[in-house]
């Protein structure tokens, strides 16, 4: 296996380990209803994103480039390679343009939360729109991952 291909590997791993593992902590955060672990738990997901899918991204996006090059791979007409392309940007518009600025929502509404002491309307509504594009940015991903492995068209 080469440099690039396990690079790659690597930064699918972490890309998509952490959207999967950052949705599991932040359901189970809401479902314990307790404002302090909510808040703690928004902020840590917002980290993460930073810390482990901003790199896993750059690492999926170079290593994946450098690979497509080496090989000669047709960017042109629709096939897997272009299929997943498109998928991932649109991935990437949903993290960027809506799951980012929810979280960020979640943030603010959740240190609201700690001094009432309830989880307030503005927080479940917030929460509701980052679970809904959270999903198709998680499954969008798994899609992807499908298509580079059975490179099927």
């Amino acid at each position: 296996m080469n440099l690039w291909l396990t690079l790659h590997l690597v930064g699918v791993v972490v890309f998509v380990g952490n959207i999967i593992t950052a949705a599991f902590w932040k359901v189970r955060a809401d479902l314990l209803k307790n404002p302090a672990i909510i808040h703690s738990t928004v902020k840590n997901v917002m980290l993460a994103d930073y810390v482990f899918t901003l790199p896993g991204l750059v690492i999926i996006i170079v290593s994946g480039i450098v690979m497509a090059i080496q090989a000669k791979m047709p960017l042109s007409g629709l096939n897997w390679l272009t299929m997943s392309l498109i998928l991932f940007a649109v991935t990437g518009v949903i993290w960027l343009a809506v799951l980012i600025p929810l979280q960020r929502g979640m943030i603010r509404h959740s240190a609201q939360c700690i001094e009432s002491g309830n989880i307030s309307k503005d927080y479940q509504q917030v929460s509701r729109y980052w679970a809904c594009f959270g999903i198709a940015a998680t499954l969008l991903p798994i899609v992807i991952l499908y298509l580079m492995i059975t490179k099927s068209f």
